[in-house]
């Protein structure tokens, strides 16, 4: 439950009529929502122009009072929602990046973090560009427009040789619809039908909200051109032997309903959940999650102990994830808001709570004492992924090691940091084992200090102000 942040979500449609395809993007963003919610933005492409709007908050918020009927009908639309681990938390920010170049007008979203962002700004300021934002996502669309020679598919390419990093994106000129996933798929993208119509989304679920059918997940290092041609694929060069998707999309960032690279989160979940029961069993009286990413593992677990499924926590649905501010005091505090325990379910029960993960474990502790102050008898926490011990550049907003409990504590010193009766993590071959209907490798760097990329490569970048 403890708060990891990662880019963003994107999604596209390209129609083959004129239509309002500013709302099929809205119900698309709002499938979407859980992975961002600092801000929203859609822009429309129609005759040989593209129309935007962009807000802080959530879709539904941004796009009230009929500004989302206020944009024009179109034949191709992408949106995104963000939660900034690369640049400030303002309007500015907010995506789809939209500008006009050598390529006439575009418009990109994003979805990751790169890791060489500031070489890349400084090298094209040094040719001049001018930057309106702080984001790597302008970075991103400078660099395409200045690689391009008119032909925007070149300039995608050239691009994809400079980047470094996590990216997902969707790019949209007046006429075309691009998908693009790194080298490695370290975030996930896929492509669905309906009638027509070509949608392209972060996750399954947001097909699922627009009555679209999976055709397919983009592959690591494709660049897929959508046209009045049909759809082309193009791969960049030099693509790594096995793709590396960041796991915690099925530990955490996705919805439980999405299928990611051909295999179902819900089932991930509930087999981690069975996992810890397996091997990390503990006579108690009830098992629980921690809502609401928890909650699928938690009956995974009490399906394979036999110990009764039974809500511990009760959450307060109408607080976002923004409610819970950056500074630390905030953080704590806010927890008394989100989250509260049920005293009649808990009292003088052994409890087993399972959660995805414990970061700072600031979060957790405070979840330890509610539950003892409603009368707990016992707390046992069960964990379904290893213990976090390094940073990500990659997407997560883990930032230091100084953030991070697991950084230099055991299992055993974090129980007692947390004050819990007992601490179990799943092993990295376990939490594999949970995904390995996949069709995708995985980065388990924040397990074990291996990633796709090296952290040599990582520049401190003075314009990331997160």
């Amino acid at each position: 439950m403890e708060e990891k942040h990662e880019e963003c979500g994107v999604f596209g449609v390209y129609s083959q009529e004129n239509r309002n395809v500013a709302q099929t993007v809205y119900y698309g963003l709002y499938a979407l929502q859980h992975r961002g919610q600092e801000s929203s933005g859609i822009a429309v492409a129609y005759a040989d122009k593209i129309s935007y709007h962009k807000g802080m908050g959530l879709v539904a918020d941004v796009f009230a009072d009929g500004k989302i009927e206020a944009l024009p009908e179109g034949d191709i639309a992408i949106g995104h929602v963000r939660y900034s681990t690369t640049g400030a938390s303002m309007l500015l920010n907010a995506q789809p990046v939209v500008f006009t170049g050598k390529c006439g007008k575009m418009a990109v979203a994003h979805n990751g973090n790169l890791i060489n962002t500031k070489a890349l700004r400084d090298g094209l300021i040094a040719q001049n560009a001018v930057f309106q934002t702080t984001i790597d996502s302008e970075v991103i669309a400078v660099l395409i427009n200045s690689l391009s020679d008119g032909d925007i598919i070149n300039g995608v390419k050239r691009a994809c040789a400079e980047l470094k990093g996590s990216y997902a994106l969707v790019i949209m000129t007046c006429d075309k619809l691009i998908a693009v996933r790194d080298p490695f798929g370290i975030r996930p993208l896929c492509i669905g039908m309906n009638d027509d119509d070509v949608i392209v989304a972060s996750e399954t679920c947001a097909l699922d909200a627009v009555g679209a059918n999976l055709l397919r997940d983009v592959r690591a290092g494709e660049i897929v051109v959508i046209d009045s041609n049909g759809i082309h694929s193009h791969m960049m060069e030099n693509i790594p032997a096995q793709s590396r998707m960041c796991i915690f999309e099925y530990v955490y960032f996705a919805r439980h309903d999405s299928v990611l690279d051909g295999y179902s989160v819900y089932e991930a979940r509930k087999e981690a959940g069975r996992l810890l029961a397996k091997h990390y069993a503990v006579e108690a009286d009830i098992v629980s999650g921690v809502p609401d990413s928890g909650n699928v593992a938690a009956r995974g677990y009490a399906e394979e102990s036999g110990i009764p499924f039974v809500e511990a926590l009760a959450k307060n649905r109408y607080v976002g994830r923004t409610f819970i501010q950056p500074d630390q005091g905030q953080r704590e505090s806010s927890l008394n808001v989100k989250m509260n325990a049920l005293r009649g379910n808990v009292r003088g029960k052994r409890v087993v709570l399972i959660d995805d993960s414990i970061v700072r474990g600031t979060t957790m502790r405070k979840i330890i004492r509610l539950l003892r102050d409603a009368g707990a008898k016992e707390v046992h926490i069960r964990i379904c992924s290893p213990i976090i011990k390094h940073p990500c550049h990659l997407g997560i907003d883990i930032q230091t090691y100084s953030q991070l409990i697991g950084a230099y504590k055991d299992e055993e010193q974090i129980c007692e940091s947390l004050g819990a009766d007992s601490v179990r993590y799943l092993t990295v071959e376990q939490l594999l084992s949970t995904c390995a209907g996949a069709n995708t490798g995985f980065c388990l760097g924040c397990f074990n200090g291996r990633y796709p990329y090296s952290l040599e490569d990582y520049e401190a970048d003075k314009h990331k102000l997160d």
